[in-house]
């Protein structure tokens, strides 16, 4: 018995000194970093050595008061030493816990023995744990809360500010209510003195002034704006103590907004005080992604043109050497046309990618893709979901551009790989709508309805509203001002037309844009930068469709024309530069959509010598390649040409030869010659450069003035194996070259227009249908669209099953093998009840022949415009030939199958009829 006696005192004694030590070592806590306890979590740490300490506790007897008193002294004067102790009343004793970590045993907390779980997370604030509660924390509302609602206060975040918000009003004894009022310390104000807390370093606090002290709540919302602006400039903050918010957020975003909240749609937009950059900055890449992210957010043209325009302004004003970048991101491009710069990444390489960067894997990302119906808006899901350590730095439009065409430029061993890396470095910087748009990029399809029209349009918007300052001049922000809208409509309309006929005699943005953001529109013109010359490709005139030969002689009744063989081959643009004789080992060749065909033709070259008299310098012909027998002295079939190689032709290697048809001369020893007359280019052509038999021939022509003639020119040319004729207005200002256009002045009269719908049909493939019977294991049918600009859609234009041999049929399935889809893109239009069995990507173009065309609820193409709940579809349907020198984007548009449907006999006559279509395409 003497024995366990004796243990048992020396327990106690134990105890209370083991109480003690831990409460003086809790009044030195300060000397710890405040990071060390940033660090600690604790979680189920109770031990057995815990569980004796907790049985000791439950039998030892009570400390006097003075003890009690003279502990919370001490604390009292640790956490408040100009505050003169404050006596407190006996309370029972709350259960310890002792806590062990990996760095310190010191105890944090007081709670009851059966809460077991404390976690300690900090961010650089103060926190507060528990603490034995004074007479004073007993009178307080804190006091009456229960010991878990206590616990989950004092965890939360006590920044100085937080803590002003969220204190409860303290009861206060007489004796320490003066004392209290003048202390500044939140944590004083708030919590009792004797409660144990983590303090950081102490900062020095300005003193408030009169008017905060009587609007507390105010200067509480404003207090970290104020104590950043102090560090800043103190002047300026001693006159802003009575601004209210509003004033203090201007002052702080002077002329710049928050690039997340940049809007250029917004109403009556600022080129200065609305962007999100300043002078001489590069433009955030944000900016661009999130004007894109407004105009794919609208659908009309007229409304799309003025946010880029907005946008356009910004840059043109701040920062015009990301006018460029952004022009060219807003076209999808990277270089001029001709130059042929091309991304080459494959959407399984995009997917790889960004699952790389994003910790999925490829199965996950098509899931995915597939799902959201875009692979751009797929990323930017995956890039929101996604935590960084570090973040990187914004992307910069001008970034994104270089980047882009190092990525085309990548070639050689392992360039996929390093072109993935370059996307994923990409690809991680990006914030909100930034990797949607950037993935659309690197796919090479925008898909927001901007058509380079709508480009071309939005920078005639641009530069008359803001327009450049000429002889030193202050710049005009807003030069609508004082103007009506007719009559800036007018000049809008003046200048567009100025840019559109600029960039189709040089379509090269690299000499465009530089001269038209120092010079605006005006300049253009005079700028020798920008005139037509050999090696730019122009794009070419193009012809409307005659359905018959009265259909010629009522649009050129009264004027001179000429009738032209039209040639069944590929259109060519030759062109050979040269100052005092021509540059034949820099002569070049064209396709009509700009593309690089030099390669294509290496004979056509080889005899261009012989083309040329010693007259000619330089020049630009207008040429049609065409199959040629030379022994039959006879026109082959288109078939036969598409069975020549497109790249890369070694000249041992050629079967088929062509023979090139020249019919228009466009630029002759240093003067461009689309202005001038027909009848004067032709008289050109044939003065300056010969013909060759079966190498170089002129396009066989004839000036009728008769039906008769035109329908007896029209059998010839049919005989010779052409698809009919060209009728061309000789005389007068209709007959110019107008680059870029689909004109009236050109009509085109096929064999193939003399019955039924009168012109054939350009329509991209999008899915197929699994063939039955002797069609079976190759698609016996296909689903075909048109294409939409304005909405930059493909809308389901008809079925198709008819025209093709077996042979063919195979052949077209092996070539569409390779574009299978997992299902629809975003931009088809179709109707659920003509859904493939097969999706394809736009990639193929087929030309189409058909009876007529009729009104159709199962097909999208051109709906609305006729009727609210229909489109257009074809009749009877034919295969005619695959269009390889022809992209999707230069499909026949819903605006052409508008205009053919109204042209047919029966519906000619409907009110509100209106062919007369001619502009820039």
């Amino acid at each position: 018995m003497t024995t366990f006696c004796t243990i048992f005192r020396a327990c106690s004694v134990l105890s209370i000194t083991l109480r003690q030590t831990l409460r003086s070592s809790a009044v030195k806590r300060p000397k710890y970093s405040l990071n060390f306890y940033e660090s600690v979590a604790f979680v189920n740490v109770r031990k057995m050595s815990q569980k004796s300490i907790t049985s000791f506790f439950k039998i030892t007897p009570k400390k006097s008061v003075e003890v009690k008193q003279e502990s919370l002294e001490d604390d009292s004067e640790a956490s408040n030493p100009n505050e003169s102790p404050v006596k407190t009343e006996k309370k029972k004793k709350a259960k310890r816990q002792r806590i062990d970590s990996s760095g310190s045993e010191t105890e944090l907390t007081e709670q009851r023995p059966e809460e077991n779980l404390v976690t300690i997370r900090s961010n650089g604030t103060v926190k507060t744990y528990g603490s034995p509660r004074s007479k004073r924390a007993k009178e307080s509302p804190i006091k009456a809360e229960s010991p878990k609602s206590e616990v989950k206060v004092k965890e939360e975040k006590a920044t100085p500010e937080t803590k002003k918000q969220k204190k409860s009003p303290v009861q206060k004894s007489p004796k320490t209510e003066k004392k209290s009022k003048k202390s500044t310390n939140p944590v004083q104000n708030g919590v009792s003195n004797d409660s144990e807390v983590i303090t950081p370093p102490k900062v020095k606090e300005e003193k408030l002034s009169p008017k905060c002290e009587k609007d507390s709540e105010k200067d509480k919302g404003i207090k970290s704006e104020k104590d950043s602006k102090e560090n800043k400039d103190s002047e300026s903050d001693k006159d802003s103590k009575n601004e209210s918010v509003e004033d203090k957020a201007k002052v702080v975003n002077a002329g710049k907004v928050e690039e997340t909240e940049y809007n250029p749609a917004k109403p009556k937009y600022h080129p200065v005080d609305d962007a999100c950059w300043s002078a001489g900055q590069p433009v955030p890449y944000l900016a661009l992604a999130r004007t894109l992210e407004a105009i794919e957010g609208t659908s009309a043209r007229l409304r799309m043109i003025e946010i880029l325009a907005n946008y356009l302004r910004s840059v043109m004003v701040l920062t015009p050497e990301d006018l460029l970048p952004s022009v060219y991101m807003c076209l999808n491009q990277l270089a001029p046309a001709h130059l042929s710069v091309e991304l080459g990444i494959a959407e399984t390489y995009l997917m790889k990618a960004v699952g790389q960067a994003t910790g999925r894997s490829l199965a996950q990302m098509k899931a995915a893709t597939q799902r959201a119906g875009d692979l751009g808006a797929a990323a930017q899901h995956a890039r929101a979901a996604q935590r960084m350590l570090h973040r990187a730095p914004p992307l910069t439009a001008r970034r994104v551009f270089a980047q882009l065409k190092l990525i085309a430029g990548t070639t050689g061993p392992s360039s996929v790989n390093k072109k993935i890396s370059i996307i994923q470095s990409l690809y991680v910087a990006c914030r909100q709508s930034e990797a949607k748009y950037l993935i659309r990029s690197l796919e090479g399809k925008l898909r927001i309805g901007l058509a380079e029209q709508s480009v071309l349009q939005a920078l005639a918007l641009a530069s008359t509203m803001t327009p450049p300052a000429l002889n030193g001049e202050e710049r005009i922000l807003d030069a609508s001002k004082g103007l009506t809208p007719e009559e800036f409509k007018s000049r809008v309309e003046e200048n567009a037309i100025l840019i559109k006929t600029t960039y189709c005699e040089c379509p090269n943005l690299e000499l465009v844009l530089p001269a038209l953001a120092s010079g605006g529109a005006r300049a253009l013109t005079s700028d020798r930068r920008c005139a037509l010359a050999p090696g730019a490709p122009l794009r070419p005139m193009l012809a409307l469709p005659a359905r018959g030969v009265a259909d010629v002689f009522h649009r050129f009744e009264g004027a001179e024309f000429t009738c032209e063989w039209k040639y069944d081959g590929e259109r060519a643009q030759i062109h050979v530069p040269g100052d005092d004789k021509p540059d034949l080992d820099n002569a070049r060749i064209f396709s009509r959509n700009q593309e690089n065909n030099t390669s294509k033709y290496p004979d056509v070259l080889r005899r261009l010598p012989s083309l040329l008299k010693e007259s000619v310098r330089s020049c630009v012909l207008d040429c049609e390649a065409v199959a040629y027998d030379v022994d039959k002295k006879q026109i082959l079939p288109f078939q036969i040409l598409s069975t020549r190689k497109r790249k890369d032709v070694k000249e041992s290697e050629i079967k088929v030869r062509v023979c090139v048809f020249v019919f228009d001369l466009l630029y002759l020893n240093g003067a461009p010659l689309v202005r001038a007359p027909l009848r004067e280019r032709r008289a050109l052509l044939r003065e300056h450069f010969n013909e060759v038999p079966g190498e170089w021939q002129f396009a066989t022509s004839k000036d009728c003035s008769s039906v008769d003639e035109v329908q007896q020119f029209l059998e010839e040319a049919v005989k010779g194996s052409c698809e009919g004729l060209m009728i061309k207005m000789l005389t007068g200002d209709d007959a110019r070259y107008d680059i870029a256009r689909r004109s009236h002045n050109w009509l085109k009269l096929k064999k193939d227009y003399l019955e039924g719908v009168g012109d054939t049909i350009d329509a991209v493939v999008i899915g197929g249908y699994w063939g039955k019977g002797r069609r079976r294991g190759v698609w016996g049918g296909f689903l075909l669209a048109c294409r939409d600009p304005a909405s930059d859609q493909l809308q389901a234009l008809c079925r198709l099953g008819c025209g093709f041999s077996d042979p063919l049929l195979l052949e077209l399935s092996r070539k569409l093998q390779p574009h299978i889809i997992d299902g629809p893109r975003n931009y088809y239009r179709f109707d659920p009840s003509v859904s493939p069995d097969v999706w394809f990507a736009a990639s193929r173009v087929w030309e189409l022949r058909c009876a007529d065309l009729s009104l159709s609820a199962a097909h999208r193409a051109a709906a609305g415009a006729l009727a609210p709940d229909k489109g257009i579809s074809l009749r009877f349907p034919r295969f005619v030939r695959e269009r390889e020198d022809k992209t999707p984007e230069e499909a026949t548009t819903a605006q052409q199958i508008v205009d053919m449907y109204l042209s047919q006999d029966q519906v000619k006559n409907t009110a509100g009829n209106k062919l007369d279509y001619d502009d820039f395409y």
